[in-house]
């Protein structure tokens, strides 16, 4: 099968979740299918990537939109109804680019990554179309725009929630849409009684975040990682950091709070001090995540399911995680993770794993095995392929590769 991946973002380094969704699921379909790549480049130093990733992609098309043109999308659009997001990703030079290619070369699917994306291939007829989405995008509006913030902010996000809301109904136009958790695919059917959406959870590299036997003697280091340019991970951080861990530092004043994740901005170094540490940048999470005694994910704001709660548990490390987080994993809240969606639970929670290293284990252990019996790429993968299968022609549906033969 010929697949075109059309991406919101260059996919490599892989270091964050729209990023890495591609690059993995990439690695895993170019085994048996023919890839493509059309999306964005907006720094010319990842030009020296496009190497890395022809070992997966027969054939490449970027355009160069450095983020000055994205922002000057946004600004002369700014009181159309279409929503600031999608305008930053308007593109006519990438919208030719795409129509030329798929007249060039027999695409089978298209495989359009983030709703900012679907401006460009939505109600094609030439391919099938399937619309990847990391969350219910005006779910995670919605959420933002209830927050307490001064007026201004607030009316700007309810505006752009009504906005990405009413957008939404451009999922109609694509043969299937994917999301990664249920509750995002209930809203979604709900809000635009929508029948073409089914469930695609979020992956784990399980090889690099793997660990024979996690030190469950530790108990003195909480972490919390994400890309710190992230809204909702800013607001988790924070929360964190000055609402709930105090309380921990009561109990157990020497334990340490990590904050991992790239570009920090001057409201996160801020808490540094001498029981919260600051990393920035690290190479490598999975040794974060080794030399710690429980993973956090306070998020209040998103949707969908997140790296910061796989990819510890992975490693079968016990992780507190707010609904927001836990949504789409397919575990059990209070065996293989810990669910908590208030300070006072979250305190608790944290208190009663650094407690009891027997506890830690259990949690932990349970995890894991989740984690690797169903969400590794490569069964992800396999799964995303059905779905193309489904959608592309009657001839070549016979090749469906079935998800129980992946050992």
């Amino acid at each position: 099968m010929k697949i075109l991946f059309l991406a919101n973002r260059f996919p490599y380094p892989p270091y964050r979740g729209d990023k890495l969704k591609i690059f993995n699921l990439a690695k895993q379909l170019s085994v048996r299918h023919e890839l493509y790549l059309v999306t964005f480049i907006d720094n010319k130093a990842d030009y020296s990537y496009v190497s890395e990733l022809e070992k997966y992609f027969t054939k490449i098309k970027l355009v160069y939109m450095p983020h000055y043109m994205s922002a000057f999308n946004s600004i002369i659009n700014v009181f159309s109804e279409t929503p600031f997001q999608i305008n930053y990703f308007k593109s006519e030079r990438l919208a030719r680019t795409l129509r030329e290619f798929v007249a060039e070369n027999d695409v089978d699917v298209i495989h359009t990554q983030h709703l900012r994306m679907a401006q460009y291939t939505a109600g094609l007829n030439n391919s099938s179309t399937v619309l990847d989405l990391p969350d219910a995008y005006s779910l995670y509006w919605k959420r933002r725009s209830v927050q307490k913030k001064n007026p201004v902010k607030n009316f700007i996000e309810n505006s752009e929630y009504k906005k990405m809301l009413n957008y939404e109904k451009i999922i109609s136009e694509f043969d299937l849409s994917l999301v990664c958790s249920e509750e995002d695919k209930s809203y979604l059917m709900d809000e635009h009684d929508l029948d073409n959406i089914e469930l695609l959870q979020n992956g784990v590299d399980t090889e690099l975040y793997s660990n024979s036997g996690h030190n469950y003697d530790l108990d003195d280091q909480i972490i919390f990682s994400g890309n710190m340019t992230y809204y909702p991970n800013i607001d988790a951080a924070v929360y964190f950091a000055t609402e709930i861990f105090p309380e921990v530092l009561k109990k157990y004043p020497k334990v340490k709070f990590k904050i991992t994740g790239q570009n920090p901005p001057d409201k996160i170094l801020k808490l540094a001090s001498d029981n919260i540490i600051v990393t920035g940048f690290v190479e490598s999470l999975a040794d974060e995540y080794s030399k710690s005694s429980i993973a956090v994910s306070p998020v209040r704001v998103g949707a969908g399911s997140m790296n910061k709660v796989l990819e510890p548990m992975s490693m079968g490390l016990p992780v507190v995680s707010s609904s927001i987080g836990f949504a789409g994993l397919g575990a059990v809240a209070g065996r293989d993770i810990i669910l908590a969606d208030n300070k006072t639970d979250f305190i608790n929670s944290v208190c009663n794993l650094l407690s009891d290293v027997n506890y830690r284990k259990y949690i932990g252990e349970s995890g894991k095995e989740i984690i690797h019996n169903n969400l590794s790429w490569e069964k992800i993968a396999i799964k995303l392929e059905n779905y193309f299968y489904s959608v592309a022609d009657n001839k070549k549906a016979e090749f469906k590769i079935p998800l129980s033969s992946v050992v």
